[in-house]
């Protein structure tokens, strides 16, 4: 199975923007393990920012463009080296590609992503992908990461997409707010209702919310493979997740259509 998996600032760094060293460790033991097992595995990392504005010690996440690209400049730096050093501890070569939204826009430009990102899953690497942040200007395309992942499971032609959120899944109004609130297991359609339900986004460093993961959701049932949300602080649920158990919030993705190689 080709998994991309999405994990977003709220997984990797306490609310400082330090790294949640527990968290990663964890997560890369976690995504080690799916590859030993067969799987391939695609990592689209958020992070950059969060974690350069911990270590430049800034009160908070920058508002201004050349400060949220230095910042991103300084934790782009500390992510790969931390994820090349925990993958390394379990035999796993990990490969970064940063991507702007010309990449995927220009037919030549996301070939030549494609062609890289197939080699180095036959080379058995680990790419992990993340938006260029030290270049872009605005948000990739109509949203953040989350966004992104998606673009990366349609051309990567994967069987699976799952995010990584500092939340279970979708419910049926917001759990930290209502004790009622509903976990919804599965989601056929995305009609409008569901679309409704998304709410505000979580944490101050993070940019995406419910509703670029339901943007997300369209791309990956559109293009025939499931998505998955679920919460990032159980690394350990994505052997559940791969298996077809019910956890987190499942979008099926239509049947009898394929994205291999459709990168559009």
């Amino acid at each position: 199975m080709r998994i991309v998996i999405k994990v977003g600032t709220s997984t990797l760094a306490h609310a400082s923007g330090r790294l949640n060293i527990r968290q990663v460790e964890h997560l890369c033991k976690v995504l080690s393990d799916l590859k030993n097992a067969g799987h391939e595995v695609i990592l689209v990392s958020s992070g950059a920012i969060g974690m350069g504005v911990g270590k430049l010690l800034l009160p908070q996440r920058p508002t201004d463009v050349p400060t949220k690209q230095a910042a991103a400049a300084v934790g782009q730096c500390e992510l790969m080296y931390i994820y090349d050093k925990l993958f390394s501890e379990y035999n796993h070569t990990v490969a970064q590609i940063l991507l702007t939204e010309g990449d995927v826009d220009n037919d030549e430009r996301r070939q030549n992503f494609q062609n890289t990102l197939y080699r180095l899953l036959e080379l058995q690497a680990l790419p992990i992908i993340n938006e260029n942040d030290t270049v872009a200007t605005e948000e990739f395309g109509v949203g953040d990461n989350d966004t992104l992942s998606a673009i990366v499971a349609r051309c990567a032609g994967a069987d699976l997409l799952v995010l990584l959120s500092d939340i279970d899944g979708l419910y049926t109004s917001d759990p930290r707010r209502d004790s009622s609130a509903r976990l919804i297991s599965f989601v056929a359609a995305l009609t409008p209702e569901i679309y409704a339900l998304a709410g505000d986004k979580g944490s101050d460093l993070a940019v995406g919310g419910m509703s670029t993961k339901l943007r997300a959701a369209k791309t990956a049932m559109d293009n025939g493979f499931d998505m998955v949300i679920s919460n990032g602080a159980r690394p350990e649920d994505l052997y559940d997740i791969v298996d077809g158990k019910p956890v987190g919030t499942r979008f099926i993705g239509k049947t009898g259509l394929s994205s291999a190689g459709i990168c559009e």
